[in-house]
């Protein structure tokens, strides 16, 4: 039965590098032109950790090395993130599509601007690492000079950290809607879409990062989908993870996968806001489900042969 899908893409369908992008598109168009051709609809959001981080510390780079060029704010630097990203991926779709014999079907990236809450406690609380590791020294400049928070990571060295409010309305839906409901494959929301906040009609951009599966889900419903595919690591959810007692989940209801949300099962920054975004998705109607499971098997997942299905 054909579906309307929106796909979270996680960044290992990306790779880290422009040159290991290139390569990563590649194999990511082949697993999205699989559901394609199987006749379903398909709307694809991105995200782009280590590619905001590449493009902000580079244009901190541009602020040094010239005097006049004051620095990049972040939100700008998502909105770079989203256009060159989304140049790469929509150019290797259209090549698997015509490779494959499928003609006449355009695929396009929407810039998007996702508003949050000036208000939003996530402003008061920045937990959101992007850029490079610093010394010690670095970071501090790096405080002083940009007014960054900056925040030791691990031992490993210290990392900026930004806000990650949650996401309220994507500006830009009637146009994603329009290019959908005319039969084009939509990148949108890219890096969980540029933060803004609204004062009277003027849209500001946010010191901020968007968590790419809550804006997945707002796109989803927005969109009227009827499944929420998001893609990770692991081709299946687990509790106990990397204990003796490891479980892996592959079908889940609403209220099962809240009780282990609350009983601590999943980390914070990696897999808990992947499974409380599939929640919400999957209650926000009826019929609606969410699947987490790996890019190659988007295709099994949707057949229900593999990955976590989450449902009412």
């Amino acid at each position: 039965m054909k579906k309307r899908i929106v796909i979270a893409l996680g960044g290992n369908a990306l790779g880290n590098t422009l040159p290991e992008q290139m390569i990563a598109v590649k194999s990511t168009s082949k697993a999205i032109v699989d559901l394609i051709e199987e006749g379903h609809e398909v709307i694809i959001v991105h995200g782009n950790g280590p590619q905001v981080g590449m493009i902000n510390q580079a244009m901190i780079e541009l602020s040094r090395v010239d005097e006049k060029q004051p620095n990049t704010p972040l939100s700008v630097c998502v909105a770079m993130s989203q256009a060159y990203i989304g140049y790469d991926l929509q150019n290797a779709i259209r090549e698997e599509l015509l490779n494959r014999g499928l003609t006449g079907i355009p695929v396009a990236t929407m810039v998007t601007q996702v508003r949050v809450d000036e208000n939003d406690p996530a402003f008061h609380n920045p937990s959101k690492p992007i850029g490079r590791f610093m010394s010690k020294e670095d970071a501090d400049i790096a405080a002083q000079k940009y007014g960054h928070e900056m925040r030791e990571d691990a031992g490993r060295g210290y990392r900026r950290v930004v806000a990650s409010p949650k996401p309220m309305e994507i500006v830009e839906i009637g146009a994603i809607r329009t290019l959908v409901d005319a039969g084009e494959i939509v990148i949108a929301c890219g890096g969980g879409g540029i933060p803004v906040t609204l004062k009277g009609n003027h849209l500001r951009g946010a010191s901020a990062v968007i968590d790419k599966d809550f804006a997945s889900c707002v796109l989803a419903k927005e969109l009227n989908a009827d499944c929420l595919i998001i893609l990770t690591a692991v081709e299946k959810v687990a509790i106990n993870f990397g204990r003796e007692n490891e479980q892996w989940l592959s079908d889940l209801s609403v209220e099962e996968a809240q009780q282990y949300i609350e009983e601590g099962h999943f980390a914070p920054g990696s897999m808990l806001p992947k499974v409380q975004a599939a929640v919400e998705f999957a209650q926000s109607a009826p019929g609606r489900t969410a699947l987490i499971t790996l890019l190659e098997k988007a295709k099994d997942g949707i057949l229900g042969k593999t990955g976590t299905q989450i449902h009412q």
